[in-house]
């Protein structure tokens, strides 16, 4: 079957599917695996070291794919400039450029009249109106499900997402729990116009950058395996329990504050597990869909697995004539 929504013609796209940022892990191999699958990949920006970096890895990118990528900024979370690097997205010529975090009103008068799509991730309907007055394209929104950063109200993606396709023109991105047909099915059902999925993608064999043990611990955990941390310095965000989490909740109890939980939530501490397995000394991101990750394919078998779903759930509806309870 063919899917056509207006999320899928507005990035050039086959399939409604697009691959969260997901720091220090959305790199060209995972982002062109996606892309050549018929999603839309991305490329993370503000983990990497510098302008000449990023370009250097948009052109591998555009290496390994012909097709449609973004590239993703998480303006509010990593502490430096975006300034060169947004220079640098736009020397490459990307054709999406994504937000996450902050106030996106510089980039949007950065982007102004660069033939760019602007995507927003936002937790609210007041996030997703803002960003629509501004100019985004598209809006991708985050339910409590989600894994890293997440909104302050805790409202799950099945109440979130029909709220802001009420509220806006544009089109919505669902997220935060996502992680086959059926929940591609049910965002269609609730208004959005595609998904965004970024812990599903951890677990995939392009996502080479993540460490073996993280992979297995996606795998072999449930919804009940993930901890909200940083609530008491107003960023919550998702991410496996353990006993390294466990130590920040205690510190977060004790009224620690920011410089007291700075090296638990830094960067480094996210790499050491991420990057080296070391769940003793750092952490790593996951949405609760991890309760429904059962392996870990390519991007292209893991696309092509949902859309099938996604068919067989569409070509049921249509064959079915009424509804018995």
């Amino acid at each position: 079957m063919k899917w056509k929504t207006r999320v899928t013609e507005l990035l050039g796209i086959k399939y409604p599917i697009v691959q969260g940022g997901l720091a220090y892990l959305a790199y060209a191999e995972l982002a062109a695996a996606v892309s050549n699958a018929g999603g839309l990949g991305q490329i993370t920006a503000m983990t990497l070291d510098g302008p000449e970096a990023l370009k250097k890895e948009i052109q591998k990118v555009k290496a390994l794919t012909d097709k449609p990528f973004g590239v993703n900024f998480a303006i509010g979370q990593h502490g430096r400039p975006y300034e060169e690097m947004l220079e640098a997205a736009l020397e490459e010529e990307v054709s999406v450029i994504s937000m996450t975090g902050g106030n996106p009103a510089p980039f949007f008068a950065r982007l102004s009249g660069a033939n760019v799509k602007k995507l927003v991730l936002t937790a609210a309907r007041r996030q997703a109106e803002k960003a629509e007055e501004l100019g985004a394209d598209a809006v991708m929104v985050v339910g409590q499900e989600g894994g890293g950063h997440l909104g302050r109200n805790d409202t799950g993606t099945f109440v979130l997402v029909p709220q802001v396709a009420d509220s806006i023109h544009i089109p919505v991105i669902a997220s935060g729990g996502i992680g086959d047909g059926r929940g591609l099915m049910a965002a269609l059902s609730l208004g959005a116009e595609g998904i965004e999925m970024g812990t599903r993608f951890i677990a995939v064999k392009e996502c080479v950058h993540a460490h073996p043990l993280y992979k297995k611990a996606l795998l072999n955990g449930t919804e009940n395996d993930t901890a909200v941390i940083k609530r008491s310095i107003g960023a919550p965000a998702r991410a496996l329990a353990s006993a390294w989490t466990e130590k920040i909740l205690k510190l977060e109890s004790e009224n620690a504050g920011y410089e007291g939980l700075k090296d638990y939530i830094s960067g480094e501490a996210n790499k050491k597990y991420i990057y080296e397995g070391q769940a003793e000394n750092g952490f790593g991101w996951a949405g609760q869909v991890t309760g429904l990750i059962k392996d870990i394919p390519s991007a292209e078998e893991l696309i092509q697995r949902i859309m099938s779903e996604a068919d067989e759930i569409r070509n049921k509806w249509g064959k079915e004539k009424e509804v018995t309870t």
